[in-house]
C-alpha cells in the first residue's frame, strides 16, 4: 500500500493519507498543485516507512565497511579499497559495533582524537573522509535518512612538495637505469610517469596498442577516472620506446614474469636515484606533479593541463602545480624594468619634489 491524495476545502489543498504498522497518518501537503503535493506525500511516506522499520536497516559501522568492500571490491581503485580496508581493520576506535544511526558528532570527534595520538592531522583528515564515504553510501542505500553527525576537517599546514629539477632530469634517469639494470622495464615505466604524467599503475598497465606512432600521442585505455584522453608523447619518450623493439600489442613495461607490475614496483629504484642525485621527496606521484608543473612553467593553460592529466575538476589540477620562485623573480625583474625601476650602474633615483602644503 502507498499513499493517497485528496483535496480539502475551497482552495483545493491536497492532503495525503497512508497506513503503516496499523497506524493511519493524514496530513496536509499545503500545496494546490498535484505534482508538488506528490513530492511532499512521497517524502512523508518514505520517512514514515523508514521510521516504522526502525534500526533494523541500520548496520553497525564494521558491517557497513564490510558490505562496502564486498560490493566495491572489483570496481573501485586499488588505493581506494586499501584505504577502506585499513580503516575497517585498524581505525574504528570503538565505533565498529555501533549502529551507524546512533553515531554522534561527539563520538566521531573523540575517535578522531584517538587517531591523532599516533597519526598526523593530515592522516586524521583522510580518516574522516573514509568515514564520510561509508556514511554517505549508507544514506544513498536507504540505511540512513541523513548524516547523523557533522565534523569539519582539521586545518593542516601545507608543506612544499618536491618536483624533479629539469636540470637534473638526465642525471636522475641515468641513476635510475643503474638501479634497474636487472629489470629495465621499471625504468621505462618511470619515463612514462615523467614524460606523460601517468599514474604508477597506469604506467604499469601501459600497452603498445594505445600508442599512436603517426599522431605521436598515447591514449590510456584504463585510467582512474575511466576517461581516455590522448596525451602528446615527447620525442625523448618515443626514442626510448623505439629502442625496445615495439610490438603490435601487449604491455610496454611488463615485469620479468610477463605480467603487469604491482603497486609500489618503482619505489626502491626511485629512492636510489634520489639518493644518488641528492634530491628528496621524488615519488611516482611527484613525477606526475613534476609533469604538470613543467607544463605550467612553459605557459600551458590550466584547462589543457587538466585535460592531459584527466582531472574532472580544475581545482585538482591546481593542487598539482608547484610554485617556481625563479619564475617569480624573473617576472619581478621585468615588471621593475617596465616601471623604470630596474637597477642600472651609476643610476640614481631623482629626489622627489616636495609637496606644497595646503595650509598657510
Amino acid at each position: 500500500m502507498s499513499y493517497g491524495l485528496f483535496k480539502v476545502g475551497k482552495r483545493g489543498i491536497w492532503h495525503y493519507r497512508f497506513q503503516l504498522g496499523g497506524l493511519s497518518t493524514q496530513r496536509s501537503t499545503r500545496e494546490t498543485k498535484k505534482g508538488k503535493a506528490d513530492i511532499v506525500a512521497e517524502r512523508a511516506y518514505e520517512e514514515a516507512k523508514f521510521a516504522a522499520r526502525g534500526a533494523q536497516l541500520a548496520p553497525t559501522l564494521a558491517d557497513l565497511a564490510g558490505r562496502w568492500l564486498e560490493i566495491h571490491g572489483t570496481v573501485a581503485s586499488a588505493s581506494h579499497i586499501r584505504s577502506v580496508d585499513t580503516f575497517a581493520r585498524l581505525h574504528l576506535y570503538g565505533l565498529g559495533p555501533r549502529l551507524v544511526c546512533d553515531i554522534t558528532t561527539e563520538m566521531v570527534e573523540l575517535a578522531r582524537n584517538e587517531h591523532l595520538v599516533t597519526h598526523a592531522p593530515a592522516s586524521a583528515n583522510h580518516w574522516l573522509r573514509v568515514l564520510k564515504l561509508l556514511m554517505l553510501w549508507a544514506v544513498k542505500r536507504g540505511m540512513l535518512q541523513a548524516m547523523p553527525w557533522h565534523v569539519k576537517m582539521l586545518k593542516v599546514q601545507k608543506r612544499p612538495r618536491s618536483t624533479l629539477p629539469a636540470s637534473m632530469a638526465r642525471q636522475w634517469l641515468g641513476n635510475l637505469d643503474a638501479a634497474t639494470w636487472r629489470d629495465p622495464a621499471v625504468g621505462t615505466a618511470v619515463r612514462l610517469m615523467l614524460g606523460l604524467g601517468l599514474r604508477e599503475l597506469e604506467a604499469a598497465g601501459a600497452r603498445w596498442e594505445w600508442l599512436d606512432w603517426d599522431r605521436r600521442v598515447y591514449t590510456p585505455g584504463k585510467t582512474k577516472g575511466r576517461e581516455a584522453e590522448p596525451v602528446p608523447t615527447p620525442d625523448w619518450v618515443l626514442e626510448h620506446l623505439r629502442a625496445l623493439a615495439p610490438a603490435a600489442h601487449g604491455l610496454i613495461a611488463p615485469s620479468r614474469r610477463g605480467s603487469a607490475h604491482r603497486s609500489g614496483f618503482a619505489r626502491t629504484a626511485i629512492s636510489l636515484a634520489n639518493k644518488a642525485c641528492g634530491v628528496e621527496g621524488i615519488t611516482p606521484h611527484r613525477l606526475r606533479g613534476t609533469f604538470a608543473t613543467m607544463l605550467s612553467e612553459e605557459g600551458v593553460g590550466v584547462q589543457t593541463i587538466q585535460l592531459v592529466m584527466r582531472h574532472k575538476d580544475p581545482k585538482t589540477t591546481m593542487a598539482y602545480l608547484e610554485k617556481n620562485i625563479d619564475i617569480a623573480v624573473a617576472a619581478q625583474s621585468k615588471m621593475a624594468e617596465k616601471m623604470g625601476l630596474g637597477l642600472r650602474e651609476n643610476c640614481e633615483v631623482p629626489p622627489a619634489k616636495p609637496h606644497k602644503s595646503s595650509f598657510p
